[in-house]
């Protein structure tokens, strides 16, 4: 969070699970999502692997999620990504992303 402070991108909460990263951000008016994630794969790639934290090399994978919160939601928000091990001990990542995607509509999109 401190390389965040210092870049000036305001990481309001952020936790994962094995396979997967949750960060609730607020951008500022200069900053976009494709350059505030590459920032923070780039920035966590490097800290795990220089304090080897996995016996390979670490990598992100190329894509991305994000989806605007409103402010009626932030604490919700921060509460389902403070609490992702319990959450994930009931449903998988992936039964979770395809129950959004019917729920609201989405579509994946390959660029």
């Amino acid at each position: 969070m401190e390389n965040c402070k210092d870049k000036g991108i305001f990481l309001q909460a952020i936790n994962g699970y094995t396979d997967h990263i949750h960060c609730l951000i607020s951008l500022g008016k200069d900053q976009n999502i494709a350059k505030i994630s590459q920032l923070i794969k780039g920035e966590s790639s490097i800290w795990i692997n220089k304090n080897q934290l996995i016996d390979q090399q670490f990598n992100w994978q190329d894509d991305y999620f994000a989806v605007s919160v409103s402010e009626s939601q932030v604490s919700a928000v921060i509460n389902y990504i403070n609490n992702q091990e319990n959450h994930h001990q009931k449903k998988s990542f992936n039964d979770e992303v395809e129950e959004f995607m019917n729920k609201y509509g989405w579509q994946l999109i390959n660029n």
